[in-house]
């Protein structure tokens, strides 16, 4: 799983494309909403087979499909600046990070609805802003702590102790939210100077390698049918496809206007959830997930007009 959530500050200039951005919102909205759903049905797809697989084999999978469809689509016209890069130690990080993010999220599937799992996830914009302090020297005021306090409320109202839902699910679903944000901070240090699509193609790329050298320790279990290798298959395709139309939804619309519906994923994965697995979250649940999505939306509003350097 990849949530939809985006890179901070993602540099058009980097793109190497011929055709300068344009201001066209409702195309970069409609983008932002098709990529929301490909990466919920990248995690409907990664539940619904980890019920029989092993985790590592599938995320294995997701990352060769996705580095090969990279390869397809973009290597014809990048050629090596696929891998030109100023930073290739930060680089290689950062997209292990993303496998990491990519595995934790499967495992928290496993064991978990679809809807609070993804909803836990998107605490990740609070854990951001949380680790900016430190790390990034960017001062965290008052509003920001409230607003991060009440996004946590939310977790609190979906992960409520002694409830029905998975406590091993709660922790893998906050580890890949916490490598998520640390995957973010990494690629605001290095998207002035990356081309956007090279950071793409090196998450895909670091996920196969290291999942193929691993491989031995994970390799075995029952063979898959034909319906079940397509629909691995179809992990990498979305994960890719998705990002795809994530980079070029940021082309046509600034990331203020298209960051309030990067939370129709929790939309897509709260219907996907009820047809797929016949699950609906309760009443406090629902509650949860309204407050993480509506303390996202309030935080990036207060960093829309926070000066920057």
């Amino acid at each position: 799983m990849t949530p939809g959530i985006p890179p901070p500050q993602i540099n058009h200039k980097k793109h190497n494309d011929s055709m300068p951005p344009t201001s066209t919102p409702l195309r970069g909205i409609a983008l932002m909403v098709c990529a929301t759903l490909c990466f919920a049905l990248l995690d409907v797809t990664s539940k619904s087979l980890a019920k029989t697989f092993e985790v590592p084999l599938l995320v294995w999978i997701r990352y060769v499909v996705h580095c090969l469809f990279m390869v397809a689509v973009l290597g014809p016209r990048m050629g090596r600046n696929l891998l030109a890069t100023r930073r290739p130690t930060r680089q290689i990080v950062r997209a292990v990070l993303l496998v990491c993010v990519t595995g934790f999220a499967m495992a928290a599937f496993r064991v978990m609805p679809l809807a609070e799992t993804t909803a836990i996830i998107f605490v990740t914009p609070l854990l951001v802003a949380l680790l900016a302090g430190p790390w990034l020297k960017e001062k965290v005021t008052p509003l920001r702590w409230a607003i991060i306090a009440v996004g946590f409320a939310g977790v609190l109202l979906i992960a409520r102790p002694g409830d029905a839902i998975n406590a091993e699910g709660i922790g893998w679903a906050l580890a890949c939210a916490g490598c998520y944000a640390v995957y973010q901070i990494l690629t605001r240090q290095l998207s002035p100077t990356e081309n956007t699509l090279t950071m793409l193609f090196y998450t895909a790329l670091a996920g196969t390698v290291t999942m193929t050298l691993a491989l031995p320790l994970f390799w075995g279990g029952p063979t898959p049918t034909l319906g079940q290798a397509g629909l691995m298959v179809t992990m990498g395709l979305w994960g890719g496809t998705g990002h795809l139309l994530l980079i070029s939804a940021f082309r046509h619309a600034p990331a203020t206007t298209l960051s309030p519906f990067l939370y129709v994923q929790l939309l897509w994965a709260t219907t996907l959830g009820a047809i797929v697995f016949g699950h609906l979250p309760d009443s406090l649940a629902f509650t949860g997930m309204a407050i993480i999505a509506a303390s996202g939306v309030a935080l990036g509003l207060v960093e829309r007009k926070r000066p920057r350097a």
